[in-house]
């Protein structure tokens, strides 16, 4: 081999192997931007006016976070989450749970309960948005 083509291939080796070494770094930054989480909450079951009858709502909620030290302060709070949210749940009414588009804006409501919560207690909302997996009137 001549000098300028080991030479060559040696800058080819170390431009590769500089290529290894960083793109684990890059990618370690993405992760932490992009980090989601999701808190799956205990099912809610309680009654809320149902005019003459006796009605039953169980709502199983889950919490999406975007950092890990919100998935933190999501679970250290969880009893006061799960306290406000059945006081939301309980005082609703027929009508208010009845059919999709009610049940999309007491999810709305459920997630500034728990952002309301989590501001008054860490000053940022930490929840970025709160699903019913399961939801159910009786």
């Amino acid at each position: 081999m001549t000098f300028k083509r080991e030479l060559k291939m040696t800058w080819l080796r170390v431009w590769i192997l500089s290529l290894f070494i960083i793109s684990p770094a890059w990618g370690a930054e993405e992760g932490a931007e992009d980090y989601v989480g999701y808190i799956e909450l205990k099912p809610f079951v309680t009654n809320f006016d149902g005019g003459d009858k006796l009605r039953f709502l169980k709502a199983e909620v889950t919490i999406q976070v975007d950092a890990s030290e919100a998935h933190h302060h999501i679970n250290a709070h969880s009893s006061q989450i799960r306290n406000d949210l059945l006081f939301l749940f309980a005082e609703q009414t027929e009508v208010d749970v009845k059919g999709v588009a009610a049940q999309q804006t007491l999810a709305g409501k459920a997630l500034e309960v728990v952002q309301k919560a989590m501001i008054a207690e860490t000053g940022k909302p930490q929840a970025a948005d709160l699903f019913f997996t399961s939801f159910v009137i009786q």
